[in-house]
């Protein structure tokens, strides 16, 4: 079994183009911010979006495997625009929550001490975040 997840080409595919959006979001802030972030690796949120990297990678890769009229490509294309819905506008929104909440809560106690830790605001992605993702998912899944 190890073996044949390790010769799944499509399995691979999305999770080298998870891998290589997470690299590049730390590239990213580094370039930017002139700072090491390894924790980007693993968070989510910010351009590209790994999300859709993974997703599309994998329905491209299936795509070209079994054909785009097959069944296996309809599922993984239906799985990638839930994804990247997902992204764009449900966990979007809720970041956008969660900074309004902290704004909040720092005017309205500024200088007091509370409880609790700061809501994580970089939740989603935006539509451009997304289509980055998708777009690198393309180039991975085609290319690998």
């Amino acid at each position: 079994m190890p073996s044949e997840i390790i010769n799944n080409h499509a399995l691979l595919a999305a999770v080298l183009a998870w891998f290589v959006a997470q690299l590049l979001k730390v590239m990213l802030v580094l370039l930017k911010e002139r700072r090491w972030d390894v924790s980007r690796m693993i968070g989510s949120g910010g351009m590209p979006s790994s999300h859709s990297a993974l997703v599309v990678a994998l329905a491209v890769t299936i795509g070209k495997t079994l054909g785009f009229q097959s069944p296996e490509f309809a599922i993984a294309a239906a799985l990638a625009l839930v994804v990247m819905y997902d992204a764009a506008n449900v966990r979007r929104a809720a970041g956008k929550q969660a900074e309004l909440l902290n704004k909040i809560v720092e005017d309205l106690y500024r200088g007091k001490h509370i409880d609790g830790e700061r809501l994580k605001e970089l939740l989603g992605h935006t539509p451009v975040e997304v289509a980055a993702g998708a777009l690198l998912g393309i180039v991975v899944g085609w290319y690998f």
